[in-house]
């Protein structure tokens, strides 16, 4: 686990850091959301058809793993707040009991989903939405919680070398966050100026 953690975060971090310092680097803030079609080429077709594929494989796993904990704190909420409802609570085998159905948490995930996928669809800047979901979510996922599960795990004492780094790492990610969220923030507040739902901007 360890190694594929190191393997996925560094090529993420080197992918992002390539795309990010060199547009930015080349480009200043005229740098294109999208790296592949934002100066206008659309050649080869495939190519920009199967990064596209890429991007949608990459999210929708994501968008599994994230929405999980939501799925979850509904649903014990709903059976809790009735536990008598068999659209609720009941569980309906499938595959020969292999599998457990249930009506309600097909009912909600689906409306999840669709309410979630109107909403992007009706929000044109994408790009800047999801620059705000990374910023909020680089601090505490990839930082906050691991540095803090490894210090309590390998019990690294308080005030020591390796706690102070640890902490400053920490930190300094935390500062890049704020800086990154307010970025986000501004970039949507710009977008909103030209708003026009279900439109995208190009």
């Amino acid at each position: 686990m360890r190694k594929a953690n190191l393997m996925g975060v560094s090529t993420t971090t080197a992918f992002y850091m390539l795309c990010g310092c060199l547009g930015y680097s080349a480009f200043g803030n005229a740098a294109p959301g999208n790296m592949l079609t934002g100066f206008g080429f659309y050649e080869p077709f495939w190519l920009i058809d199967f990064a596209n594929v890429c991007i949608v494989v990459h999210l929708v796993g994501a968008y599994q793993v994230y929405c999980q904990p939501i799925y979850a704190a509904v649903e014990k909420w709903a059976a809790a707040r009735w536990p008598s409802s068999d659209f609720v609570v009941r569980q309906y085998p499938v595959a020969g009991g292999k599998f457990n159905f249930n009506m309600f948490r097909l009912v909600w995930r689906t409306a999840f989903v669709v309410v979630s996928t109107v909403l992007a669809i009706s929000l044109p800047f994408f790009n800047d939405i999801l620059g705000l979901l990374g910023a909020l979510g680089f601090w505490p996922l990839t930082v906050y919680f691991p540095v803090e599960m490894y210090i309590s795990q390998s019990k690294v004492e308080k005030y020591s070398k390796k706690w102070v780094a640890l902490q400053s790492l920490s930190f300094a990610c935390f500062v890049v966050t704020v800086a990154v969220t307010v970025a986000s923030v501004e970039g949507i507040t710009l977008s909103l100026k030209n708003y026009v739902p279900f439109k995208t901007k190009m």
